[in-house]
Formats: C-alpha cells, sequence, structure tokens
C-alpha cells in the first residue's frame, strides 16, 4: 500500500514539472528570459555619434540651412576629394575638414555669410556635394562610393586635430611638387603646425600634374599692369621678367615684373596657374609657365595622402606627416 502511494505521488510531480527542464536545445528561443550575447554591442553601435551633437548654419548659396556636423562633413568630402581615393585618404579629409570647421566656428561667422557658420563655396569654405548630385555623378558607382564616405566620417567620429589643446587652421591643396609649402610662404602668418614637408606623389599618380600656360605678350602686360600700372612693360617680352627667386619648398617667392617686384602666388592669380610651383620664359610667342601641382601647397596635399595610404599608412599617421607637431582628440568641452 504504501508503495502504490509513493508511485501515485511521484507521478503528478512528473505531471507539474515546466516543460522548459525538458526542452532541448533551441525549443524555447531563450530570448524571453535572457538577452542575447550581443546585446551589449548593439546597444554602443546605436549610440549617437559625437558629430550629431555640434548644429550648423550652412548657407548654401540662396538660403541658410541647419544640419548637424554627422550630416554635414559626408557631403564636404565627396566635395574636396576623389571617391577612388583609399579609405584611410578618405578618413584623414574626413578628420582634416572636421578640424576645420571648428577653427572656423570658433572665429566666428565670415563677412561672405554673416547668417551662418559656414558655406559650401569653395572659394570662401569648402566644396560641398549633395548626395543627390553625388548620384548623378557616380551613376552605377553610387553604393560603393558612398558607403567609403560615410564610413570615413563614421570611423573617425569627432576627431579632430588640436595644438596646444585648440583646432588647427587644417589647411588642404591637391597636390605638391614633392614638397608643400610652409603657411609663411603663401599666407601672412607662420603658423607652427603648418610646415614644409615631402610629399610623395608624383607625375606618374597624379592627373595633370604638369601644366603649361602660355599668356599671349599683350595679353600679359594688360593683366599685370591692371594690378601694377607702374610697371614698364615695353620692347621685347623677354626682358620683362628677372630675378626670379624660390623659397624652401621650391614656389617661385617673387620675381621682377617691369621693375615691380611681386610674389609668386600673386603671378600664379593673375595668370590662373595651378599652382606657384613653376618655371617662367618669354619670348615673341608670349610669357610661358611651366606647372607642377595644383593648389596653394599648405598642408595636407590630397594626393600625397593618397599615396601613403597606399603604403600602407593609417589616417593617424597621415595627418601627423603633413601637420607638424599636432594631437588628435575631441574638441575640449
Amino acid at each position: 500500500m504504501r508503495q502504490a502511494v509513493v508511485t501515485g505521488l511521484l507521478l503528478m510531480l512528473l505531471l507539474f514539472v515546466p516543460p522548459l527542464l525538458f526542452a532541448g536545445p533551441g525549443e524555447t528561443g531563450g530570448t524571453e528570459s535572457a538577452p542575447p550575447s550581443s546585446a551589449p554591442e548593439e546597444t554602443a553601435s546605436s549610440s549617437p555619434l559625437l558629430d550629431s551633437g555640434t548644429v550648423l548654419r550652412v548657407w548654401n548659396g540662396t538660403s541658410v540651412e541647419e544640419m548637424t556636423l554627422a550630416e554635414y562633413l559626408p557631403g564636404v568630402v565627396r566635395g574636396e576629394m576623389p571617391a577612388t581615393f583609399e579609405p584611410q585618404a578618405l578618413a584623414a579629409q574626413a578628420v582634416a575638414e572636421r578640424t576645420y570647421i571648428y577653427y572656423h566656428l570658433q572665429g566666428g561667422p565670415k563677412d561672405a555669410h554673416p547668417d551662418a557658420d559656414i558655406c559650401t563655396d569653395p572659394g570662401c569654405c569648402s566644396a560641398w556635394t549633395s548626395e543627390d548630385k553625388a548620384r548623378e555623378k557616380w551613376g552605377d558607382k553610387f553604393d560603393e562610393y558612398e558607403a567609403k564616405i560615410r564610413q570615413a566620417v563614421t570611423d573617425t567620429d569627432g576627431q579632430v586635430l588640436l595644438y596646444d589643446g585648440a583646432p588647427i587652421l587644417a589647411a588642404f591643396h591637391s597636390s605638391s611638387a614633392g614638397t608643400t609649402a610652409s603657411s609663411g610662404d603663401v599666407w601672412s602668418s607662420d603658423l607652427p603646425y603648418l610646415r614644409s614637408v615631402a610629399s610623395p606623389e608624383n607625375g606618374d599618380t597624379v592627373p595633370n600634374y604638369y601644366s603649361v600656360v602660355t599668356v599671349p605678350a599683350e595679353e600679359f602686360r594688360d593683366t599685370f599692369l591692371s594690378a601694377h600700372p607702374e610697371a614698364k612693360l615695353e620692347g621685347d617680352a623677354a626682358g620683362w621678367i628677372t630675378d626670379v627667386t624660390e623659397n624652401g619648398s621650391g614656389r617661385v617667392e617673387s620675381a621682377s615684373v617691369g621693375g615691380v617686384t611681386v610674389r609668386g602666388t600673386e603671378l600664379r592669380s593673375l595668370y590662373k596657374l595651378r599652382s606657384a610651383c613653376f618655371t617662367v620664359s618669354a619670348g615673341e610667342d608670349g610669357v610661358t609657365f611651366r606647372v607642377t601641382g595644383y593648389g596653394h601647397g599648405v598642408g595636407m596635399s590630397q594626393y600625397g595622402a593618397n599615396q601613403l595610404a597606399r603604403e600602407g599608412k593609417t589616417w593617424q599617421e597621415i595627418v601627423a606627416w603633413y601637420y607638424t607637431g599636432v594631437t588628435i582628440g575631441t574638441m575640449p568641452g
């Protein structure tokens, strides 16, 4: 009798045991009782970008539009660097652009756009290309190129270049003739982080690395006299330009034109040369400039950055190469 009672009690207990104890692998899913092991990573990746915390007023030529730095930056990288470039070069460009923006934010709005922090005019601030324009330009390569651009921005989220704890004037240009220029060679200020450094691009890696501009003698004379009416440009053009000097980066420092001494940067501007790294000769056909590279030459060379990336340099190594003595960090405060 006692054995029958025990057996009956055991049967009743088995009927009320929770089915979880008998479930095989995967049959209950497991999501209700505990989060999956990947949950912490999903939470981290969904946290807001640092760039999303900065709101910019952007002048687009017709109106002022508000957008976050995270929204603005991809458009600038699209506009300023070829999307075919190496990912680490694009990342270096994103950091330079972000730093450039913070530098100008600290100085306040420019006279050209007093109601905006920055604009989309490359002659004033930076070139900016919308997603729609990029789609038209890149065609069936859009998805590939856009992914590279956005990755460069998100991979460097919040990172800026600092000197003495403040964002630098992160100048950049297309290509140099083997050496970048110190800021004092081009502008009035000699900034400690914008020093002349070697740059690895050359005619094999840069389209239109060499260019030739021939200006008819009469046109050359009229253009120069409009800026310097005191110049004496008479007789044979071969005697108009003398005393050409170069600075340490191989760019024309100064030249005497019709007895007036001018900087090489002014000649570049007057005759729309691709850079101030040029040689000049004059004769019956006019004045001929043979030019190397493209841009003012200060700061990061974009084609040089791409070559360094091809050689295995990281974006951190690239910016340290071109901006002397800087540190990488987030904006103070």
